[in-house]
């Protein structure tokens, strides 16, 4: 058993003072010995008892005046451990406030967003000239470049407090990323930067990829806005090469080029450490200095990969990582969006209590064939439940009076339900961990989160209504 230094220090004082003792009485033991036995001198006796006194004075002075300061050290140590406490505590509270605050935020900008974007691409299904779908377009990919904003933030968040894993699944790069390039096209543009994307494909692939979509592109998301961000003039260039592949594994290798203001070689090696020490002084032109840089290095380090760097003050940065994913032969077909997939009657229960929300869901499903109710609350939609049939029930979280999680909970109650066994989608503006885990816990079937994707949405009606079919 290893004792501790100042554990082991304390043992000898003791172990010293325990001998003084010891040879202290000895020696008086020994004196009075001489005095009976007449075998020293009076005087000599005294003087040497008169001197030992002294001593022992003196020595126990020295041990007494340690123990004090070894008090004094101990109880200001004890204090200072209070405190600490205390600030820890202070620090946490803090912590939890901003996580809070941060998925407010998040929530309520990403519900008007939401309608924002439905209400664009109900625009686009009219009849609009050229003009007008340009300004469409300009204000759909501005709006998804919010989102994309709001989305790096609240992600960025996740992995710096390390809760973030890995969700595989078969996905087509050229299809997941180029809609997200175009956005930023849009953003360079703007900024009257060049903008170009290529995927160097094998001409005979016949397979799809398994790997984290959402990671990749956040990676890509927080690369590409900074590329924009420090770069005044010339060019942004992404090129995601898939040309190499070794047995049964795909090597993917993502490229972000611009000829911004590049980095000096200290920079460099500072920058992946931790980008909120990042020294800004010299960018202030540019509002920001290098956000999401040490996410990026933390989210391909996950992916068990390195996030590399080539850079050259004035001229310019390129930014690479290359990803080792396992070949599938899931391959995606393609789809038109805007070809209704229900062939049935299928009634839709949706429980939503933003007016402009409804129309957009409402013009959603109803482009893919669904018959829509809709209620304001959830005390509305457990009454509706209970007095009309539905085949699936959209159901908002976030609702006054009763909420989605409460309206799911007395829907599961009645009777109606446990012979019916009615599906139900959570549907919010909030996407976070959390509300997904607890929709789950309470028995909701999946998570629909806002803005609603057409093939997010698409895949659920298809998934439920096939169940419904078949039963």
């Amino acid at each position: 058993m290893r004792f501790p230094p100042q554990k082991i220090k304390s043992i000898k004082v003791r172990k010293i003072l325990s001998i003084i003792i010891f040879f202290s009485i000895a020696t008086i033991l020994l004196l009075g010995y001489f005095f009976v036995e007449n075998k020293a001198d009076m005087r000599n006796i005294a003087l040497v008892l008169f001197v030992f006194a002294i001593l022992q004075v003196v020595i126990l002075q020295y041990f007494f005046k340690n123990q004090l300061k070894n008090d004094i050290i101990k109880t200001s140590l004890r204090n200072r451990i209070e405190e600490l406490k205390l600030s820890l505590d202070e620090a946490n509270k803090m912590a939890d406030y901003k996580s809070i605050y941060l998925a407010n935020m998040s929530y309520e900008i990403r519900t008007p967003l939401s309608t924002v974007l439905g209400m664009l691409n109900m625009l686009k299904q009219t009849d609009l000239d050229d003009d007008q779908k340009a300004q469409v377009e300009i204000a759909e990919y501005s709006s998804k470049h919010l989102l994309q904003l709001v989305n790096m933030v609240t992600n960025n968040a996740d992995v710096e407090t390390g809760d973030v894993k890995l969700n595989l699944m078969s996905i087509d790069l050229k299809s997941d990323l180029s809609s997200l390039f175009k956005v930023f096209e849009y953003q360079a543009w703007e900024k009257g930067l060049q903008f170009d994307f290529k995927f160097l494909l094998n001409k005979k692939r016949r397979f799809s990829l398994l790997g984290d979509s959402i990671r990749i592109q956040q990676v890509l998301i927080n690369l590409i806005n900074n590329a924009i961000k420090f770069t005044n003039a010339g060019k942004i260039s992404i090129i995601i090469d898939q040309t190499i592949s070794i047995d049964d594994d795909q090597i993917v290798t993502f490229y972000v080029k611009d000829t911004g203001i590049g980095l000096r070689p200290s920079e460099v090696k500072q920058i992946f450490e931790d980008s909120k020490k990042f020294d800004t002084s010299l960018r202030r032109d540019y509002r920001g200095g290098g956000v999401g840089l040490s996410v990026s290095h933390q989210l391909v380090k996950l992916m068990e990969s390195e996030l590399k760097l080539e850079s050259k003050e004035n001229e310019g940065s390129t930014f690479y990582f290359s990803l080792q994913l396992k070949k599938t032969m899931n391959i995606k077909a393609e789809e038109d969006v805007h070809k209704p997939i229900l062939s049935h009657k299928f009634n839709v229960l949706v429980a939503e209590d933003n007016r402009m929300s409804q129309k957009v869901i409402k013009f959603l499903l109803e482009q893919q064939g669904a018959q829509c109710t809709f209620v304001n609350n959830g005390f509305e939609a457990v009454e509706m439940y209970k007095s009309s049939s539905f085949d699936l029930i959209f159901m908002d979280i976030y609702m006054p009076d009763m909420d989605g999680y409460e309206a799911t909970e007395a829907i599961q109650g009645t009777k109606k339900y446990s012979e019916l066994n009615t599906p139900i989608i959570a549907v919010s503006a909030s996407a976070f961990d959390e509300d997904i885990l607890k929709a789950k816990q309470i028995g909701i079937n999946d998570y629909l989160s806002k803005p609603i994707e057409v093939l997010k949405l698409k895949e659920l009606l298809i998934k439920y209504s096939k169940k419904e079919h078949h039963a």
